[in-house]
């Protein structure tokens, strides 16, 4: 099948790899090699080129490197996901760079870049968090911890002998599904993203993401937020769209308690976007992200 097109949508200069604890790293990258690195670390579900839109404005000064996470993508499946792990996959790009790095992520990968400059302050320079800030709170707040533990390992049992997703007959079908859960998402913008997130065989269409991946995080609390960005070194810049989404952006007065321990804190709003700024106003997010960088 030919690859879809979409208007301004850059596809990676250079791509590479990086192991990190024995998995392959897909990394996606746009600019100057010399450049001063900004490495993109995308959300659930998502990939390298969900930043095809945005990597080229910002690689017009930096060295973009966008990194396809574990279980997505490009790179390589694991036997299990937590959080921590793929905290310290991004902490092994940064390190594989050998110099002063810039930091972002979206969603998913926006609190995990908050944890990863945590965990390297002597490495990022600045970070950038695109409605990465967690859900509201747990599902069920009112089940005891035990409970959602046992829940954990269960679901892992029943997925031990899952490998693969169920083939869609055609690529069309995976973007009639993503879009259920992102209709402000155009179909010509998903039938390009979903065609280097998914693979054909001979029958049909199945995502390359790891059917496992989604399970791996473990029970969450939401107050464990504030006082994990507390104790963030750096100056971060905190951007939402202004139109309520899927998965965001939070209501203000959640909002504003997390962010209420970020020592050097900038916010931004992006008029006329959803969850997914970076995709729906491309230039209005490079121009905030590159305003803030430069400060």
């Amino acid at each position: 099948m030919t690859e879809p097109s979409f208007s301004n949508a850059a596809p990676p200069e250079r791509t590479r790899t990086v192991d990190s604890m024995g998995v392959r790293l897909n990394l996606l990258e746009w600019g100057d090699p010399v450049a001063q690195p900004l490495v993109l670390c995308h959300g659930m579900f998502d990939h390298g080129r969900s930043f095809a839109l945005l990597a080229p404005l910002l690689a017009r000064r930096f060295r973009v490197i966008a990194v396809d996470a574990r279980g997505h993508g490009d790179s390589g499946w694991a036997d299990a996901y937590t959080w921590l792990v793929d905290v310290l996959d991004i902490v092994a790009v940064l390190r594989s760079l050998g110099r002063d790095v810039y930091l972002l992520g979206h969603s998913k990968g926006g609190g995990q870049a908050v944890d990863a400059a945590r965990a390297a302050p002597d490495v990022v320079i600045k970070l950038v968090n695109i409605d990465g800030f967690g859900p509201p709170g747990p599902e069920d707040p009112g089940k005891p911890l035990p409970v959602r533990c046992a829940e954990f390992l269960d679901a892992h049992r029943r997925l031990a002998h899952r490998r693969a997703w169920h083939p869609y007959k055609s690529l069309d079908d995976l973007v009639e599904r993503r879009r259920a859960q992102n209709p402000r998402l155009s179909r010509e913008w998903l039938r390009y993203f979903i065609f280097h997130g998914a693979t054909e065989s001979h029958d049909g269409w199945r995502w390359k993401a790891d059917p496992h991946m989604p399970y791996g995080f473990g029970p969450w609390r939401p107050d464990w937020i504030a006082p994990s960005y507390a104790t963030l070194r750096i100056p971060m810049l905190a951007i939402v769209g202004s139109e309520q989404d899927t998965w965001g952006p939070l209501p203000e007065s959640i909002l504003a308690e997390r962010l209420a321990g970020v020592r050097r804190l900038e916010r931004r709003t992006i008029a006329g976007a959803g969850h997914f700024v970076h995709i729906e106003k491309p230039a209005d997010t490079a121009n905030a992200i590159l305003d803030f960088l430069d400060s």
